[in-house]
């Protein structure tokens, strides 16, 4: 595909931080041949380079898949990153480097492409789901909801979520991805945490409104009518851990 020498990088495991990799690959003409986040242990033969986030170099590759590419790549690039898919990187600078080089496949059945497609098809209807999916209970005035997902959904929540609650203070907690969506005096933030969030017990009076919110749900079943099949189509189990209506089920 390509002359340029390979190496492997280790970088942030933001966006940015990628779209860094991704300037400076362009400046040295190497190709990634592997993108290490923090923690991610790879024996690799390639040259190994630490690639510190440049938060100018990023804009300005995120400016050129618009202005050199299109729109819509940009955003597919994008959203991309938010996947669940195996070395998204490689996947994603694979077709950036095509793009710039006048060769991205125009076929969208190409491999490439449809790897790529039907992983941004899993986000976001992954988000779609935490749409209405999220439980928040009250920790002293903050709505709190913690969720668990395969993607990186926090960012495609956020304006459902914001515009929902335009005057409340919530956090969505990911404890898979160790992320946080923080809405605070009408201020949202998207906040990646160095240590898991550990949170306490529930008040009583909290409690005593998720006893009669266990007590609605149930109360509007009609118990003859009860299919479990259709209900875990519509509710996926995955999502029950974290539905307080669902808990006692789990």
């Amino acid at each position: 595909m390509s002359t340029w020498p390979q190496c492997a990088l280790r970088y942030d495991g933001t966006f940015a931080g990628f779209l860094t990799c991704v300037g400076e690959s362009f400046r040295q003409k190497t190709y990634p041949f592997y993108f290490l986040p923090p923690g991610a242990e790879q024996i690799t033969l390639y040259p190994l380079q630490e690639i510190p986030s440049d938060p100018a170099l990023a804009r300005a590759v995120y400016r050129a898949l618009e202005t050199a590419v299109s729109p819509a790549f940009r955003r597919m690039m994008t959203y991309g990153f938010l996947t669940c898919l195996p070395q998204r990187e490689r996947s994603l600078f694979d077709l950036i480097y095509l793009a710039f080089h006048h060769a991205l496949p125009q076929d969208p059945t190409d491999d490439r492409i449809l790897l790529l497609t039907r992983a941004i098809g899993h986000l976001v209807r992954e988000a779609e789901h935490y749409r209405g999916f999220v439980r928040f209970a009250d920790y002293g005035g903050v709505l709190v909801g913690q969720i668990a997902p395969k993607n990186r959904v926090l960012p495609l929540l956020r304006p459902h979520f914001c515009g929902r609650f335009p005057e409340e203070n919530f956090m969505i907690y990911d404890a898979v991805h160790q992320a946080v969506l923080l809405q605070e005096d009408h201020k949202a933030r998207l906040l990646e945490l160095a240590a898991p969030l550990e949170l306490p017990p529930p008040s009583e009076r909290e409690q005593q409104f998720q006893a009669l919110w266990k007590q609605f749900y149930q109360t509007l079943e009609i118990k003859a009518r009860h299919n479990e099949k259709c209900r875990m189509t519509h509710c996926p189990k995955r999502f029950w851990a974290d539905m307080v209506e669902m808990k006692d089920e789990f």
